[in-house]
Order: structure tokens, then sequence, then C-alpha cells
């Protein structure tokens, strides 16, 4: 083999290896993940098998696994203070994550793990962890791992986001700085990545991206092993990678350093939609969302995509008043529809815990339990102070229409010239907003379906003997049909699609 050729096939390698990492490997034709933010590993595991199995769910964001160090009223970010990569934390231990992996692969749904490796945890003394573990923050050093102070970058604090060192090397709110170009810590983190995959998960989410430098993740990315074939994997299948990179434009570190070798979240996507639903945009701008170059969003196959997730639900990180969330249900639900209906990046849907205090936990008892969630008599949502907005019956129906309408082009787009919008799902599915205050929608709009009467999955569900539980909407032998959504109505939102048709 000349020179030639064998530059070609290591090209060619590595090609293959990135668009290995830019697949989420999901069953069938499912294509929505879920942040099951928090949950036991037992709930996880039972949730795939009773809901997110049959309602077309393709995968679970599991909270972080490895061993956190304890703080003081336990807030949900101490989950992201690793103390050591043991498998243990509030949701369980080892032998239950491998089992709650091994019984959501066994229904179609794949795990995905948050994975929190830029750092260690912030000083305090004690340093305990859930699983007993001790360390020494202050001196930079957690013997279970085993990582010491020659493992840290030099202690600074970020103060500049305009300065790409100081945002990689610095320490993120006391967080201690690992440092991945060192050999024995990027061992140490693709020993603990290994253990997942050998488990039978399916990719992950790496936390705080945008603070490791790219070619420090791009080796510790290669290192991983190939999916395990035992969970039903094809042979060679990489670990499907998505990045936290918080990227508004305006800084020195850009989500377009890391969409070469993974997959990125697009924070602006949710920023822009929460701006939208809140009436401080016209919706009709929403024409060209998601083409090539259009609102300096990523590429639709490098991007994955949110209305919010658990940090800026709270106000943190990105978006601030603008993020939508469960508080604002109506707004929140419309915001999902249009995420979940339209063909942009890969999506994943949040659900949350009850929260007023930004830093509470999840629901615990005395001990620091956590509280398993109760599914309350309708199915369609949860009490035990858990939201489970998954379940939202709005919410769920829009993951189907998505999965019925995976790889179908986006069609027939209107607007009203302000706040009133509709667009199909090439002869799958169509949908119609109306955000606009004070005003009703009734109009007449092409769908491009097939003629026939639909249930309209935003209202009501398909029941026994292929009835529809609320409103219908009746298509013509031309595709078109009436379409009224008073600006009052519960839900600003109607959607049909070609398996409700009666």
């Amino acid at each position: 083999m000349n020179n030639y050729s064998f530059c070609l096939v290591v090209f060619l390698l590595f090609l293959n290896i990135i668009r290995g990492q830019k697949n989420p490997h999901y069953k069938d034709d499912r294509t929505t993940m879920v942040h099951l933010f928090e949950w036991k590993f037992d709930d996880i595991a039972k949730e795939c098998e009773r809901f997110l199995g049959p309602a077309g769910y393709a995968a679970v964001q599991v909270s972080p696994i490895n061993e956190n160090m304890i703080l003081a009223k336990r807030p949900w970010f101490e989950r992201y203070q690793p103390i050591s990569y043991k498998i243990e934390t509030r949701s369980g231990n080892e032998a239950g994550f491998k089992d709650m992996v091994r019984r959501c692969n066994a229904v179609g749904v794949r795990i995905f793990v948050d994975v929190v490796v830029n750092h260690m945890t912030t000083d305090q003394s004690p340093a305990i962890g859930t699983g007993g573990t001790r360390a020494r923050p202050h001196r930079r050093e957690y013997p279970a791992v085993p990582f010491g102070p020659q493992d840290f970058h030099q202690q600074c604090t970020i103060a500049n986001y305009k300065n790409a060192t100081e945002v990689r090397v610095c320490e993120l709110s006391g967080l201690h700085d690992l440092n991945q170009t060192r050999e024995n810590v990027r061992e140490a983190i693709v020993h603990f990545l290994d253990r997942c995959v050998d488990a039978g998960v399916a990719g992950f989410r790496f936390d705080a991206a945008k603070h490791m430098y790219p070619n420090d993740l791009k080796v510790i990315y290669g290192r991983i092993k190939n999916l395990n074939t035992k969970h039903g994997y094809p042979a060679k299948s990489r670990p499907f990678i998505y990045q936290e990179v918080i990227d508004l434009g305006g800084e020195a570190v850009s989500k377009f350093e890391y969409n070469g070798f993974g997959t990125v979240i697009e924070f602006a996507f949710g920023i822009i939609l929460g701006m939208m639903f809140r009436n401080e945009k016209e919706l009709k701008d929403l024409e060209n969302w998601g083409q090539p170059g259009a609102w300096g969003l990523l590429p639709s196959s490098d991007a994955v995509v949110m209305i919010d997730n658990h940090d800026n639900q709270r106000g943190h990180g990105a978006g601030g008043a603008s993020i939508l969330n469960y508080k604002l249900p109506r707004q929140y639900k419309m915001a999902q529809a249009f995420m979940l209906a339209h063909p942009y990046g890969d999506a994943r849907v949040m659900s949350s815990f009850e929260f007023t205090d930004p830093n509470a936990g999840p629901p615990a008892d005395e001990n620091g339990n956590l509280e398993s969630p109760i599914i309350n008599v309708t199915g369609n949502a949860c009490d035990n102070g858990w939201v489970c907005e998954h379940r939202w019956p709005e919410i769920r129906n829009m993951v189907k229409f998505r999965n019925i309408a995976k790889g179908a082009k986006l069609t027939k787009w209107w607007s009203n010239g302000k706040d009133q919008i509709a667009f199909a799902r090439e002869r799958r599915g169509f949908i119609v907003f109306n955000n606009q205050k004070n005003l009703d929608l009734k109009q007449r709009l092409n769908t491009g379906l097939p003629a026939g009467r639909y249930c309209d999955i935003i209202s009501g569900n398909m029941n026994f003997g292929n009835r529809c539980s609320v409103k219908t909407i009746d298509v013509d032998k031309k595709g078109f049909a009436d379409f009224e959504i008073p600006h009052m109505a519960h839900n600003g939102v109607i959607a049909i699609h070609i398996k409700a048709r009666l």
C-alpha cells in the first residue's frame, strides 16, 4: 500500500468514527430522548417498560452516575461534583445501573449517561461521597480515582469568557479543573466510559465540554470502546456523543469547534423559541428555521435541541428569562410541539421535579433518599413533587407525530404575517399554531394529507374502536381543511398525522 492509499484509508476510518459518534442508535423509527432528571435507576427501568417503550420514546438521559460529594441541604448540583468514578449515587449502585440499562434496551429505549469529567469538587471538609469515599479537595487529592495535584490545571478563576485559555484551564465556580492532556487523566476517564459501554449504554452527554480543549476530547472520544453488541448494537458502532457548549455568540469559545467530532447541544434553540412563544418575537419569522446558515444555528445533523434543561429552567446557564418551563404550561406545550413537529436537530424532552428554590434538590425523605415519582390516576402526569412533562398528553402525542414524520420534508408553510403559522411534514402530518393575542385563528389550509377525518392529537387521543376523544379535522379530496383556534384556547395548537386518520 502506497502512502496515498494509506492516508485515504486512515481518513475514511476517521470519517466513519465521526459519523458514528453523531448516530444516537435509536431503534425502529424512534426520534426523541427524555431527560429523567434525578430519577432512581429502578424507577427509570420501570418507566421504560410501562410507558417510554410503548409511547415510542427513543432514549433516556440519566443524571450523572458517578459518585459525587454530599453537600449540605442536598442541592441538585451536587451531582455535578464528582469525588470518584464509582457508580454509586442517590439513583443507585452499579448493579442497579446495569439492570436499568438492560431492561430499557429490551423495550427499545436507549440510555445516555450525563458525564462530568471537566472537574472534580469544590473545597469542603470533610469531603464524603455518596458511596462513602473520602477526599481532600483543598489539597486536590482524590485517592479513589486516583487523582492528585499534578492532574489539575493551576488554580485560577474564570473571569473573562473572551479568553479561551482561561475558560478551559481555570476553575468554573470553584470546581477543581482536571487537565485532560495528562495521560493518566485520559485513562481514568476512558476506563469509566468503557464500563458504561460494557453495561450497554448508547452514548454520553459531556457536561461542560466548552471548558475542555477540543483536541483532548477528540482523543478521549476516540479511545472509548465500540458499543456492546450483546445489547443489540451492530458491530463497530460508536457511542453517540453530545456536548454541552453554551455559545450565544460574543465569546472566545465557539460551538463550531466541537461539532466536527460529535453533536453539540444547541442552546440558542430554546432561547429563541422561548422568546417566540412569549410573544417577544413573531412566529412568522420561523419560516427559515433550521435552514443552513439561518439564525446562527448548528447544522441539523450536529445539533441536539431542547426547550429547557435542568440548568436553564432554574435561571442558571444560558437564556435567563427567555427560557420556558413547566410553570408556563400553555406556552411550554406550544414550544415543545413546534420542536417535535419540526425536522431540525435531535430532540430532547425535559422531565422535571417541582421547585421554587432554584437550588433545591429532588423529592427526598428526611435522610436524603430519593422519593419515587408517583404516577397520578390519569397517567398523564406525576405526583409526589415530580412533574413528568414527558407524560403530558400533548408532548407524548407529539413524540409520536415526530416518529411518524421522520424523514419527511417540511412543506406547506403558512403564516398570517404575525403569530399564526402552520406547516406540513410531507404527506405525514400537519400542525397549526395560534400564538396571537386577541385574534382567533379561522383558516382553510392545504394540509397535503390524504382525504379523511383526522383526530387532533393535541386536544385528545385515538381511543379503542378508532374513535377520537375530542376534536376532529376533515380533510377534503384536495388536502384542504378548516382550522379554528380561539386566542384564549387552552391549547394554541392543532396537530394531525396520517396514523390519526379515523
